[in-house]
């Protein structure tokens, strides 16, 4: 396994898979890391140079991912349920916020878990 921005990708999987591993890179962006970086998205990680490893890294460390993808999606929903918006109103009652029919479907997402607000 190969180890990149504290994620463990696995060395069987293609280059362009393995990458979408880290939370917030896709199938896109993976093909964009890749072309930049000059490596073949159908190789797997395990044939991947240090140098490359390298540069692959220093291509992703450009992008929002991990830990920081996640505080900012965090930090948005507690600004939304801050000002009592109808988005922040639907995220504090743990009901679908984009529109969805919540007469049939839904039901494993009310009362899920008990409100702490």
């Amino acid at each position: 396994m190969v180890r990149l921005i504290g994620v463990n990708i696995p060395s069987n999987k293609s280059v362009e898979t393995g990458l979408t591993y880290i939370h917030g890179i896709g199938r896109s962006l993976s093909r964009s890391v890749c072309s930049e970086v000059g490596v073949d998205p159908n190789s797997k990680v395990v044939s991947l140079s240090e140098s490359r490893l390298v540069a692959i890294k220093e291509a992703v460390s450009k992008y929002l991912v991990e830990g920081d993808l996640k505080r900012l999606v965090a930090l948005n929903i507690k600004r939304l349920i801050n000002i009592n918006c109808y988005r922040g109103i639907r995220h504090r009652k743990r009901l679908p916020t984009r529109g969805q029919r919540t007469r049939t479907n839904a039901k494993t997402r009310k009362n899920s878990k008990p409100l702490n607000n």
